[in-house]
């Protein structure tokens, strides 16, 4: 189970009011430490998939999206429970520290 890309704005909007935890790696195509990052959310997603939805969002194509949560650099992992952000990890890091951050939150 990897995790897939959202589309747009409206759809992360949707998932974070309907799921009660979601993770989201925000990448880029030209972004060298996002591609060490992805499999660690696809690990992510194949550990806690039943618990929590693990996406991810091409900063890119959702400029706005950067804006509204301050990105300034990338890879940045978001954590959203109940709607609200509640953690985030910046740069490629190792995945006990993705787990470790997503576990505070189950």
């Amino acid at each position: 189970m990897a995790a897939d890309y959202i589309a747009d704005e409206a759809a992360l909007d949707e998932l974070i009011a309907s799921q009660p935890l979601v993770v989201m790696d925000c990448t880029a195509s030209w972004c060298g430490p996002c591609k060490l990052v992805a499999p660690l959310m696809d690990q992510l997603a194949e550990e806690y998939g039943d618990r929590v939805s693990v996406v991810k969002l091409d900063i890119d194509a959702n400029k706005s999206v950067a804006r509204r949560f301050s990105i300034k650099s990338i890879p940045a992992v978001l954590f959203f429970k109940q709607g609200e952000q509640v953690d985030t990890v910046i740069g490629a890091k190792p995945y006990g520290e993705f787990s470790a951050a997503l576990e505070k939150h189950l």
